[in-house]
């Protein structure tokens, strides 16, 4: 069956770091923080929970509705014991059903209005220019309280990029009736439940026709405060990404070029207290995303931010790397950064949802890159293992078109100190064709085991299953 793509996600999650040792007075200076993101955990009580969309899912008989499932976390990793679905027809949130706008385009986690409960940016499901929706967390979950944000078909990223310890949110959107310029919005938290920003500054990215796509989030410089990188393009063209300094001021209006570079994340992975950067780079065509074999860049963190010292290029085709370079494999479709063995340095999840098996195509898979210190040389194909349906103790089948990989995620799930990994796969067939599904498997001080490995999907939540592409997006 073919695989379709409805967005590439920005993939921005790491696990939770722990601080860094404090620097007594006289010292010359501090020592680097490691990058750190807050647990997604809806409801605080303790453990990460999962927003999982199936954006093409079937609401109150309206085909490519969208819902959300909502599954919460628990001793044992997130599962059907609460779970909570979640649409345009559920009260508090605003709109119509409507066949054709799929809900759950985009999903963005932060805790908005610093209340200690994580809320969710959604977009998507709506006529009304795609505006982003905001669910509220609370001691019951999720819900809805009418909250719309100003911005229209826009690329949303979370981040504390001033250091005061809340969430604030950056968008692609910059006032200007230019159509040259293009730039973005930095909202400054704490947000009110109107959806009202502390503050906010506009910064322009550009001013000519290289129009900002995403953003990729994280301490990349080991202060504490979180940067952005914005990636850009202009139709099918490909652009230099920028990185621009978060600070106890904010963010700077500077920035630096870092190289073409598509979407992205964060992550220690050399353990030396500076967050690297991680891009899916494609080259500066874009036309047909999925087509091209992939390829990751890693650029090392700094004082100063993301540097080419130490730059790294890594594909299906570097030694240790399991499987080979092919068309359509999209090699880092997705990506996530976490520390799965305990040991101060960040994996990467590598989604690679285009890989064939022997005479079945497109049906998936996710490498594991392993984490490695300045001595060994950085992050290489070195200890890379590869996860797929037909890997022992990982429940399913595969087959052509299911997609596993589409998006990955390393998070703590069962609070033991290893992140683990969740992948989806999307066109994975239940009842029926491209219902989807999702994995979560645990990490260990040996790394990733397929012992326990568990799966989720529409019927097994009890959720609409018709086409629904469970998994296409994941926040988590």
């Amino acid at each position: 069956m073919p695989r379709r793509s409805l967005i590439s996600a920005i993939a921005v999650a790491a696990l939770t770091a722990p601080l860094a040792v404090s620097v007594t007075a006289g010292s010359a200076a501090a020592a680097p923080q490691p990058p750190r993101t807050p647990v997604t955990d809806f409801n605080h009580d303790g453990y990460a929970d999962l927003a999982v969309a199936a954006p093409h899912g079937t609401v109150d008989g309206v085909e490519n509705a969208g819902y959300l499932s909502i599954v919460y976390g628990t001793a044992s990793g997130p599962g059907t014991e609460r779970h909570q679905r979640i649409s345009r027809a559920t009260p508090g949130v605003p709109g119509e059903l409507q066949g054709t706008f799929a809900f759950g385009y985009q999903t963005v986690p932060a805790d908005l209005d610093a209340d200690g409960y994580t809320d969710l940016l959604v977009t998507g499901g709506d006529d009304s220019g795609n505006k982003a929706t905001v669910l509220w967390g609370s001691a019951s979950g999720l819900t809805g309280a009418d909250t719309v944000l100003p911005h229209a078909n826009s690329e949303f990223a979370t981040g504390d990029f001033n250091g005061d310890g809340k969430r604030d949110l950056v968008v692609n959107d910059v006032p200007s009736d230019d159509p040259d310029v293009s730039g973005m919005t930095v909202e400054y938290g704490p947000f009110t439940r109107a959806g009202k920003p502390t503050s906010k500054d506009s910064v322009v990215t550009s001013d000519g026709p290289t129009g900002l796509r995403s953003f990729i989030t994280g301490d990349l410089t080991g202060d504490g405060v979180d940067d952005i990188v914005s990636t850009h393009g202009f139709e099918e063209m490909t652009h230099d990404a920028r990185f621009f300094k978060g600070g106890r001021g904010g963010v700077s209006h500077s920035s630096t070029k870092l190289g073409t570079a598509y979407s992205g994340t964060v992550g220690d992975v050399d353990g030396d207290g500076y967050g690297d950067l991680i891009t899916r780079d494609i080259g500066s065509v874009t036309e047909v995303i999925d087509s091209h074999p992939g390829s990751i860049t890693i650029q090392y963190g700094s004082s100063a931010g993301p540097t080419d010292a130490r730059r790294k290029v890594i594909t299906q085709a570097t030694a240790g790397v399991p499987g080979a370079s092919e068309d359509d494999d999209a090699f880092g479709a997705s990506l996530s950064a976490g520390d799965v063995d305990g040991d101060g340095r960040a994996e990467v999840a590598v989604g690679v949802p285009g890989e064939s098996l022997d005479a079945s195509t497109g049906t998936g898979a996710v490498v594991l890159l392993k984490g490695a210190s300045k001595a060994d040389g950085g992050m290489t194909g070195k200890g890379a293992v590869a996860y797929n349906q037909t890997t022992a103790g990982v429940p399913g089948v595969a087959e052509s078109g299911d997609d596993f990989g589409r998006q990955v995620r390393l998070t703590d799930l069962d609070k033991d100190g290893h992140a683990d990994l969740t992948a989806t796969a999307p066109g994975e067939d239940g009842t029926f064709t491209d219902s989807g599904a999702l994995w979560n498997l645990y990490g260990s001080t040996g790394g990733l085991t397929t012992t326990g490995a568990t799966t989720l999907t529409p019927a097994k939540l009890g959720d609409p299953e018709k086409g629904a592409k469970f998994g296409q997006q994941l926040a988590g």
